[in-house]
């Protein structure tokens, strides 16, 4: 049955990321893309990582793929303008996809086992603790540095996209809450004596 659910699994991932890839319609893409990520996450499963699995379908299927539906839904957007643009630089981007696949080639004709790789394999799985807890204590004690600074990193990367996309308009009327605070109320009103039939 693990057999079985591991290629259903697989042949799913698979099928979703090559339609994701060459769907004509967004909308399809990023449903072909969901598909891909449960998939994934049933592989993970099966690996016995129940929590990177969770991880999986609350992150990217839950929000990150939601978002981009609904932005793919909202935006009018014109798609034929964005693939005219994009086949100017096909030629290039065949030469590059064909650069990166000749370097997996002989990146996999290199690949060597490492030494005791096949007996630590071969070995059973400590059922001593949770995988979740063992995720825990490698995240927050033997990588809590280089977690902490990716975390910074993506804080730094935040405040840089909102830097360089603010835009200060001077055609917006924007509050100033001091400059309520401290006016003069004689002055923040004006009475006018209106004639009887007359407007203002």
């Amino acid at each position: 049955m693990s057999v079985f659910a591991f290629y259903l699994f697989a042949i799913s991932a698979v099928t979703g990321g090559l339609f994701t890839v060459i769907s004509r319609q967004p909308v399809h893409s990023v449903l072909w893309l969901i598909l891909a990520f449960l998939s994934s996450a049933g592989l993970f499963v099966l690996l016995g990582a129940e929590f990177v699995a969770m991880l999986l379908i609350i992150v990217y299927v839950g929000a990150v793929m939601v978002l981009f539906l609904f932005v793919v839904m909202m935006l009018d957007v014109d798609f034929a303008e964005l693939k005219a643009e994009m086949a100017k630089f096909m030629p290039l981007a065949l030469l590059i996809g064909v650069i990166i696949l000749m370097q997996m080639v002989m990146a996999y004709g290199a690949w060597e086992s490492a030494h005791g790789a096949s007996e630590l394999l071969a070995q059973p799985i400590p059922t001593d603790r949770h995988n979740t807890e063992a995720l825990g204590l490698i995240l927050y004690d033997e990588y809590f540095l280089l977690f902490q600074l990716s975390g910074l990193i993506l804080l730094v990367a935040m405040i840089g996209a909102i830097v360089l996309t603010l835009r200060h308009r001077k055609d917006i009327k924007r509050q100033d809450i001091l400059a309520q605070m401290f006016r003069d109320p004689a002055k923040a009103m004006e009475l006018k004596d209106v004639k009887p039939g007359q407007g203002l």
